[in-house]
């Protein structure tokens, strides 16, 4: 068992240094290319900080672990809102200023919500699959056409002007995007073998451990973004980095499994516990953050209870297991 727990923390580690040097690399690429800072922050750091849940998802389904892709795609959006959130808020409030951002909170739901209903079936197929991946390719452009458009008047955009990485040459950077994928691939093939086997010796089903500890553990760059942001008084990248997150992980990393290994889903954990909980802290979110008639902004008070109901949902999910 320990043994296990050493190869997934060691594929976290390379999965987190993976993701990291995969940004760099594309987002200088693109930069070299002449592509606007704001649209490298909505599209390339999005999808970089979800790499670790999307080759996690792509790997477990391909080794015939669907479920530990459907928990890793569901439990990451908890931790992303109950943990990544909630942690971030209660050490710096976050103010939520971009226009962009309020626009991807209703994205957001919307997503939540198609997704919830094409699982309503008890199965994600195959066609699940492919309307979930299309939804994402609609999603990159809906951000694009948002990255040449509202650039100039969204302070997310100067926020994104400060983070892109200009200090490398196009040959280094192509260097770090490739060796950065090299090593996502290797960790995510190392942490499901050992989530596999823990959950084979716990007797526990590959769903929560997809929902824990996987979850968790690719939910780690967006802890570290959004803290980052927070502390360099980039607020909206904060925020941004989980929304964004968020829809790729239920498009993309939900999408994956899908089309690779359809099946059936566990209807009695997913409706009546971990959808629900992630609808709600959705909502939450969306309400504190949207600042309906007050200056949006999250306080340490909110972030504690989103923080709450993560360790709760967590708690539930220990009590279930034993």
């Amino acid at each position: 068992m320990l043994y296990y727990l050493i190869a997934i923390v060691s594929g976290f580690g390379l999965l987190v240094w993976g993701s990291g040097w995969l940004v760099v690399g594309a987002s200088t690429v693109a930069g070299k290319l002449g592509v606007s800072p704001f649209i490298i922050g909505l599209t390339i750091v999005g999808i970089g900080t979800s790499a670790p849940e999307i080759m996690v998802s792509a790997v477990a389904a391909w080794q015939g672990n669907p479920n530990v892709s459907i928990g890793n795609a569901i439990g990451s959006n908890i931790a992303n809102i109950g943990l990544v959130v909630g942690l971030t808020a209660l050490i710096i409030p976050l103010m939520v200023d971009s226009t962009t951002l309020r626009t991807e909170f209703r994205l957001m739901l919307a997503v939540l919500f198609l997704a919830c209903a094409l699982l309503a079936d008890g199965r994600l197929s195959r066609m699940d699959g492919i309307i979930l991946i299309g939804g994402f390719g609609l999603l990159l452009g809906w951000m694009i056409y948002m990255g040449l458009t509202a650039h100039r008047t969204d302070p997310m955009g100067e926020e994104f002007d400060e983070t892109i990485p200009s200090e490398f040459t196009t040959m280094s950077a192509l260097f770090r995007l490739l060796i950065g994928l090299v090593v996502l691939i290797f960790g995510s093939r190392i942490v499901v073998w050992g989530a596999v086997n823990v959950a084979q010796s716990l007797g526990v089903s590959d769903l929560v451990i997809g929902l824990t500890i996987v979850a968790v553990g690719t939910s780690l760059p967006e802890l570290s973004a959004s803290i980052m942001g927070a502390y360099k008084k980039e607020p909206d990248i904060a925020i941004g980095n989980i929304i964004g997150s968020n829809m790729f992980n239920l498009l993309l990393v939900l999408g994956l499994p899908g089309v690779i290994a359809p099946s059936a889903v566990p209807m009695d954990a997913l409706l009546y516990r971990d959808l629900p909980t992630l609808l709600v802290l959705s909502i939450a979110l969306v309400i504190v953050a949207y600042g309906f008639r007050k200056p949006a902004r999250i306080n340490r008070w909110e972030g504690a209870a989103l923080l709450t109901i993560f360790c709760g949902y967590q708690f539930s999910l220990y009590l279930s297991a034993s």
